[in-house]
């Protein structure tokens, strides 16, 4: 334990040291680090023995210490920099050398320690500057201080003592101090850069301050030789008289400071301006010549031309980039005949904006006419030159090939508006031509053009049962066929998957329209030969016309694929035209998508609830949530008309929530009626796009723990056709949602196929039979097999099995004894509202008979 706490102290003793170091020394190693150190305890305790010496003065002795060690320190601040160097010196050392000879070494060391902190605050921000100078200053001056006075007494024990040896014995004392000090200080950049001080560097950069040093001794002496002859008046006076010449010698020195900048300022603008105005004189005598080099040499085409656009020369990179040959003679040839005619508008515009000093230059990219008949493109810039032996100025043209740039941005524009895969304009690009057929059609009313918008039918199976390589290679096939069939003017685009679209332009009767469609379902029908493989494939056409007053191509593209929709709804492999009745049928679709955005938003829609019977027990059991419009204005909207226009604008989602929500609520609150009702639950509806969405989980949870409902008591019915085209996406979520304890129905079972072979693993507890099984049951014994089946089927399985579509005793009765235990259908009860179901559970108990319950359920009984 004890050892433990010992080792968690040294760890944060040194964590303590370790910031410490990085705060002062970030850029120190070990050796300077313990050098530093070193040198700081040792000033620290030279410092120390200095102020116990100096206790031994008496009081006048220390304030006259003190007030000197404070002049040293104030110099500090007024240094005198030398004019034309680097260096600078201060006041401060003839008052520390005159306080050695007045009061000893120790009264000297405090002085130049102060003196060295103040000038090391003043030259540097970093505190291991600001500590250790006055540690070397203490240092140095402790030893040279220390030397003089046994000097002085040998010098006095050899009868030598005199006026000079006092001054010889003080400025060597000075040497030592400046010596000492200088080795100290510059130590630490040597160990910093791992380097042996350099005896002759320290001198080169330290001189000037060993020279001030030195220098201030004999001041020092002399005042100390004047005190003693005269007494202190004559030192004061002298020191008057030294910082009188001090502060003229400051002024001086920056006088001559500032007066060298003025003239150095002045030396340098002159020699600017003699250098430019020579150079101005050089570049005026040889620009003549310059241009005509660069003229004949220049690596870009270049002619000279009058202002009437004749050539008076040409150079020979123009003459190789129009195709001429050297010995082809173009002066007096207009520049025009050199330009592609399609380009000579933009030239001569050009030129006359020039002539008329519109401009002062111009730039413009023209195509040239090569002698061999190459492509050429060039960017022209044309100015007016004026020449020294011509009174009128001249044009020049400056011609860069720009022919490769052009290329590959005619290539680039073709691929940014062009389909890959077939070489066909793409969807971008058509709607541009659509814009200007469009636009052209605004300005000349009597022409007219058709848009027919191309979908092949069945083209998924390809790329399902032969791959997508296949079906590439067939819409290439389809592609140039196509094009086979139009006319020249006619566009032809692939605006994506199987979809293509044709713009027949300029024609004087609908009827080339019609007749193009039908010839291009002719050609479609033959079969294409796509890798070994003879592929028949048909396509549906809708087709559209300008007459009918289009203003944007979004328009008439959405009512071309309206038509298109028509043609597959009509049996596929055919066209269709887009007319009145479609076009009223699409703004009444329209309508109906914004009235019903508006009418979830504004919560206008109802939820009807059908009942749901057990058919032996003959009892209610629950309910399938039915989502109702009652629009403002037309009335009730079917639900086979508002909830495939709510998947295709993509309001499903918020549909089904509305419907889930009211539901849960819903049947909740007639739960808590009765613990009769306490076990009845509900069916909603969900679609694909609810299937695909990612949050259905929540969403569903969400809505039971709002409405307080239990999962068990929520059942989510999808088709089996839905399922078969998302089964392997849908699998993770449908297992959570079974997880979660919710149910789920497959709805009209039996229309599908694709789910059969997955029902022994699909996570469906209930199926519910398709109403046309119920309806064929009694045509015949065979539709009663099947039914038979499907029912021996889901109950061997596991599944109860709910029927659909029970329209009379008869089937009911025959779904009992073939083992059916639910059913619904209008024989049993409509789909009522809320209040028309509290109405018949408040009349009703679960445990009635069944005759009782239909009779209470007919939509007479309940209804009147």
């Amino acid at each position: 334990m004890k050892a433990d706490l010992q080792a968690t102290v040294g760890s944060r003793t040194r964590l303590r040291w370790g910031r410490l170091h990085h705060a002062l020394m970030p850029d120190y190693n070990r050796k300077t680090t313990v050098y530093w150190w070193i040198t700081v305890v040792l000033g620290a305790a030279v410092l120390a023995q200095t102020l116990s010496a100096l206790t031994a003065l008496p009081l006048l002795g220390l304030a006259e210490v003190f007030a000197a060690t404070a002049i040293a320190a104030l110099a500090g601040f007024v240094p005198f920099r030398v004019p034309r160097s680097k260096n600078s010196f201060t006041a401060g050392e003839i008052v520390i050398f005159l306080l050695l000879l007045v009061h000893g070494p120790a009264a000297a060391t405090l002085a130049a320690a102060g003196e060295a902190l103040v000038g090391s605050w003043r030259t540097s921000k970093r505190w291991t500057s600001r500590i250790v100078s006055p540690a070397t200053a203490s240092i140095a001056m402790f030893c040279a201080g220390s030397l003089l006075r046994p000097t002085l007494v040998l010098l006095q024990s050899l009868g030598l003592v005199s006026a000079a040896a006092l001054l010889v014995a003080t400025t060597c004392c000075a040497l030592v101090y400046f010596i000492v000090n200088t080795a100290l200080i510059t130590t630490v950049p040597y160990l910093k850069r791992s380097q042996w001080p350099a005896v002759g560097e320290m001198f080169a950069n330290f001189g000037w301050v060993g020279v001030s040093v030195v220098g201030s001794a004999p001041f020092a002496g002399l005042l100390f030789l004047a005190f003693q002859q005269a007494g202190v008046g004559v030192v004061l006076v002298a020191v008057a008289m030294i910082a009188m010449i001090l502060t003229t010698l400051h002024y001086y020195f920056r006088q001559q400071a500032a007066n060298d900048a003025i003239r150095k300022s002045q030396l340098e603008a002159i020699e600017r301006e003699a250098a430019l105005g020579a150079r101005h004189v050089r570049e005026l005598e040889a620009s003549e010549r310059r241009f005509h080099s660069a003229f004949t040499h220049a690596s870009i085409g270049m002619a000279l031309v009058s202002p009437k656009g004749h050539v008076l020369q040409m150079n020979a990179a123009l003459r190789s980039l129009l195709g001429l040959g050297s010995y082809e003679a173009t002066e007096g040839s207009l520049f025009a005949d050199f330009v592609d005619p399609d380009s000579v508008a933009a030239l001569d515009a050009h030129l006359a904006q020039l002539n008329a000093a519109e401009v002062e230059s111009f730039s413009v990219e023209l195509r040239l006419r090569h002698g061999e008949g190459d492509e050429v493109w060039a960017a022209v810039h044309g100015s007016f030159i004026s020449e020294i032996e011509s009174a009128s100025p001249s044009l020049i043209l400056q011609m860069q090939d720009v022919t490769a740039r052009r290329q590959a941005e005619a290539r680039l524009q073709h691929i940014a508006f062009h389909d890959s895969l077939t070489r066909l304009p793409n969807r971008r690009r058509f709607l541009e031509q659509l814009v200007a057929a469009l636009a052209r059609v605004h300005a000349q009313p009597a022409r007219h053009f058709s848009l027919m918008f191309l979908d092949f039918d069945g083209f998924k199976l390809i790329n399902d049962s032969l791959g997508h390589a296949v079906g590439d290679e067939f819409l290439v096939a389809v592609a140039r066929r196509i094009e086979q069939q139009v006319r020249p003017g006619d566009i032809v685009a692939r605006l994506g998957g199987d979809e293509f679209a044709i713009l027949t332009d300029d024609f004087d009767d609908e009827r080339y329209a019609v007749t193009l469609a039908e010839r291009l379902l002719d050609a479609l029908r033959q079969p294409f030969r796509i890798a070994g493989t003879d592929i028949t494939m048909s396509a549906s056409i809708g087709i559209t016309f300008s007459g009918l007053g289009y203003g944007t191509p979004s328009e008439m593209l959405r009512d071309a694929d309206t038509a298109m929709y028509r043609a597959k709804v009509n049996g596929k492999a055919r066209y269709a035209l887009f007319d009145a009745v479609l076009h009223t049928e699409v703004s009444h679709r329209l309508r109906l998508e914004r009235d019903l955005r508006d009418a979830l938003a504004a919560g206008e829609l109802s939820v009807a609830y059908q009942p749901i019977f057990d058919l032996g027990r003959r009892r209610v059991t629950g309910f399938e949530a039915l989502a109702r419009w009652n629009h403002r204005e037309l009335g009730p909207i079917s639900p086979l008309a508002f909830i495939p226009l709510a998947e295709e604008a993509g309001l499903i989602i918020p549909l089904t929530d509305f419907v889930l929500r009211a539901a849960c609520r819903q049947v909740r609150e007639w739960q808590l009626r009765d613990r009769a009702f306490a076990e009845l639950d509900v069916h909603v509806n969900i679609s694909g796009n609810d299937l695909a969405h990612p949050g259905l989980v929540s969403r569903v949870t969400t809505a039971l723990a709002d409405a307080q409902l239990e999962s068990r008591h929520l059942t989510l019915e999808l088709t089996e056709n839905v399922l078969a085209q998302r089964l392997e996406a849908a699998l993770p979520t449908l297992g959570e949602l079974r997880r979660q304890g919710i149910g789920l129905s497959l709805d009209d079972f039996g229309t599908g196929y694709s789910s059969l072979r997955h029902l022994s693993t699909l996570p469906v507890n209930t199926l519910k039979i398709d109403r046309g099984f119920v309806d064929g049951m009694q045509r015949g014994a065979s539709e009663a097999a099947v039914l038979r089946a499907i029912v021996l089927l889901g109950t061997s399985l596991g599944k109860a099995i709910i029927a659909e579509g029970i329209e009379n005793a008869e089937q009911m009765e025959q779904l009992r004894q073939m083992g059916c235990t639910g059913g619904q259908g209008f024989h049993l009860a409509h789909p009522l509202g809320p209040a028309m179901i509290g109405r018949m559970l408040a009349g009703l108990r679960v445990s009635e008979n069944a005759a009782l319950v239909r009779h209470e359920c007919r939509p007479g009984a309940v209804l009147h």
